[in-house]
């Protein structure tokens, strides 16, 4: 399989530890997803993070809802956050915020308050519905697993790739 093209976004299962949080989580939030999951049996709205530095720009509740679940991977699209196919915005007006600054904070641990930081993506990306088996066993800690941005069927073709 060959890797996607720059700017493309690009669905991968991450391995959470990798996964670098931007903004705090909501209790109850988390604790509903929690059970949503459960329930449902796949992981179906996969969280969006930028390439390389693996921050998280859409779906902190559901990685926090995946941990307590004890899994060791995410379903993820991955996206180029340097270019205009992301764009950021506040959810509260007047906070100016910037990439840079996201990035920042992921990287240090100063964390923004929940609901703080709004991302979107100049295309919808489509639902992944991922099985959980898939989330927690098999492989090294360290593993990527890519799959192609268009679905071909409920799960995409996997190849490792070292972090």
């Amino acid at each position: 399989m060959t890797p996607s093209a720059p700017h493309e976004p690009e669905f991968v299962l991450v391995p959470i530890e990798r996964l670098r949080a931007h903004e705090e989580v909501e209790e109850a939030n988390v604790a509903e997803l929690v059970e949503e999951i459960r329930r449902a049996g796949v992981f179906a709205d996969p969280i969006w993070v930028s390439r390389g530095s693996f921050v998280i720009l859409n779906g902190h509740h559901r990685v926090e809802a995946l941990k307590r679940l004890n899994a060791v991977r995410a379903p993820a699209w991955v996206l180029d956050y340097e270019t205009d196919i992301v764009s950021l915005e506040p959810w509260r007006p007047g906070l100016p915020i910037t990439k840079a600054e996201v990035v920042r904070r992921a990287l240090s641990g100063a964390l923004y308050p929940p609901k703080t930081t709004r991302h979107r993506v100049r295309s919808e990306l489509p639902s992944r519905p991922t099985p959980l088996a898939d989330l927690f066993h098999g492989e090294s800690p360290g593993s990527v697993h890519r799959g192609r941005s268009d679905p071909p069927g409920p799960r995409a073709a996997d190849a490792s790739r070292p972090g």
